[in-house]
């Protein structure tokens, strides 16, 4: 059996989007909404991952660096599948170590538009 626990984070960024054709090569800005989903098989002390360890760990290492950024900044192409690659990348390791495997990052750009990154 395996068990699963998602936090959820929201930011502010601007971006525009390089050698693309639409609205989106304009400069805009959007509230993202971040989805991390972990999961593992042992639970300790009733617990698969505290949510205030996996928040500490979400905003220490993702929010503190995309929220309130120009995107571009970070990014040579700031789409929304490569920033939720980059989150991804970024936290695999980290939970790893823990014992568990991020099993999956939701990246929304808005309410009805997302990608999702799963192992």
């Amino acid at each position: 059996m395996e068990i699963c626990v998602t936090k959820a984070f929201e930011f502010d960024a601007a971006h525009n989007l390089i050698e693309y054709r639409g609205k989106c090569e304009s400069l805009h800005g959007h509230t993202y909404r971040l989805e991390v989903t972990v999961c593992g098989r042992e639970l300790q002390a009733g617990l698969l991952m505290d949510f205030a360890e996996l928040k500490e760990l979400v905003s220490q290492m993702v929010v503190s660096k995309l929220d309130h950024s120009y995107l571009n900044d970070l990014f040579p192409q700031p789409s929304t599948e490569l920033i939720a690659l980059w989150v991804f990348e970024t936290l695999s390791e980290p939970i790893a170590q823990r014992g568990l495997q991020l099993k999956a990052v939701k990246l929304f750009e808005t309410s009805t538009s997302w990608v999702e990154i799963r192992a």
